[in-house]
């Protein structure tokens, strides 16, 4: 029961993504995770890929880049690469592990490609609980995730 299989998450969790991935590639299903880094502006120093998070702490913080800063334009096309992928996809899996002390964390940017893997009809699986600390825990449960408590041989 072959899939296209959208991966969608923090970051924070790229090498648990890379995991996913190879497992459900052995299981015969084609997947594809976000880009891991954007290409840094030529005033920062350019040639070189960075988190976009971590990049923005350490250039003086989110308010340091005001609307209409060319960040902007970047992190545009990180979210439009991703949701190009859900849109090829039959599916988005989300990896959501421990973040923050928060178990089963699902960040703002992971709740937008959900939001949008919703509207386009995909199927969504969530790698483990949603924590009932989010505030949007219930926008999250209203687009009947299948929940997989871990086990990825549930993809199915």
């Amino acid at each position: 029961n072959f899939m296209k299989i959208t991966l969608c998450g923090s970051i924070g969790f790229y090498k648990e993504m890379e995991s996913a991935r190879d497992e459900l590639v052995k299981n015969g299903h084609e997947v594809k995770i976000p880009e891991l880094a954007l290409e840094v502006p030529e005033e920062y120093g350019g040639g070189k890929k960075v988190y976009f998070g971590q990049f923005i702490e350490q250039n003086g913080g989110i308010d340091a880049f005001p609307a209409g800063h060319k960040i902007w334009d970047m992190k545009e096309g990180a979210i439009n690469d991703h949701y190009e992928k859900i849109d090829w996809c039959d599916t988005v899996l989300i990896i959501n592990h421990e973040k923050r002390g928060i178990h089963g964390y699902v960040g703002g940017n992971t709740l937008i490609e959900i939001g949008v893997a919703f509207y386009l009809k995909k199927k969504i699986f969530i790698l483990n609980p949603v924590s009932s600390e989010l505030s949007y825990k219930q926008e999250i449960m209203g687009m009947k995730p299948v929940i997989l408590d871990g086990d990825l041989s549930k993809v199915k």
